[in-house]
């Protein structure tokens, strides 16, 4: 898949969930208010955030996806990372409003003066909880055909949005049963997994950003690739980066010293083009060629 059929995949994909969480908001704020829920007035905030979020992945999704230039020789791929660090700012933003206001609002409940919400903000939390795991998964999905650190960030950000009306419609419904206090509670919930998504994405796009190595499997695949081919006589080196959801390689290989300059070259060509596209995560790799003795048996 290309880079542009990538582009349109993923807007495609970010402009039905933001139609779905659109109207979804709208439907959970109403019934809130005219239930009398604050988890589900929380919840519904929640989904207005994944409104602007998926913009924001929208955004980095297009600015990744840029042509190298003169200012950016490596590619514009880390502007992914930047959206999902905006993005958890913004989650992180979101929790802790929730949260202030349950806490509020459970001080206000030691005082009696909670009422139970009405059976429309039990309708909605169902509701909510399918739509949203829909939309986890339909991101989801997408987000691993384009290779997107955002769109799967955003894919998790819907989870945490139908983990969150779980607790809204377990707090409605105890409240129902004749304990409102756990309505308020129910936002407290909601403010945990917010919080608990935010530091998660937060983490996963800090990495990409610091040259994290890509990891123990990527890495073994590189080295068995390199170590079969022929010509190959060791691995003397490799160092991996993330770029992104890119990865940059550095490997150092041993040939036989006593061929030529042009078989050396040809052996670390094979090496290079085999990496590339036998891992399409890897943007480039670098090969360098030290001297190396055959041995005897060899």
């Amino acid at each position: 898949m290309g880079t542009q059929d990538k582009q349109r995949l993923a807007m495609r994909v970010s402009w039905s969930t933001i139609v779905v969480n659109a109207v979804l908001a709208l439907l959970k704020l109403a019934a809130g208010m005219l239930a009398n829920s604050a988890a589900m007035v929380s919840d519904a905030v929640h989904t207005f955030s994944d409104v602007f979020t998926t913009f924001i992945v929208m955004v980095g999704v297009r600015m990744s996806g840029m042509a190298p230039d003169k200012e950016h020789p490596y590619g514009h791929e880390r502007m992914e990372c930047v959206a999902a660090v905006l993005l958890s700012v913004i989650l992180c933003a979101t929790g802790l409003w929730i949260g202030y206001d349950g806490v509020q609002r459970v001080v206000s409940g030691m005082s009696g003066e909670l009422q139970a919400p009405g059976i429309l903000a039990l309708a909605a939390a169902v509701l909510s909880i399918g739509a949203k795991e829909w939309m986890y998964w339909f991101t989801r999905a997408a987000a691993k055909k384009v290779n997107s650190g955002a769109m799967m960030a955003d894919a998790w950000h819907h989870r945490t949005d139908g983990l969150s009306s779980i607790g809204s419609f377990i707090g409605i419904l105890g409240a129902r049963l004749g304990l409102p206090i756990l309505d308020p509670l129910a936002c407290l919930v909601i403010c945990a997994f917010i919080l608990k998504a935010a530091w998660d994405i937060f983490s996963d796009a800090m990495g990409k950003m610091t040259d994290r190595s890509c990891g123990d499997t990527a890495e073994a695949r590189i080295r068995e690739i390199a170590e079969t081919h022929k010509g190959v006589l060791s691995v003397d080196s490799l160092r991996t980066r993330l770029f992104g959801d890119r990865v940059f390689v550095d490997l150092e290989i041993g040939v036989d010293s006593s061929v030529s300059l042009d078989e050396a070259h040809e052996t670390a060509q094979q090496v290079h083009d085999a990496i590339e596209s036998e891992m399409p995560e890897v943007k480039h790799c670098m090969v360098h060629v030290n001297p190396a003795q055959r041995s005897a048996q060899d």
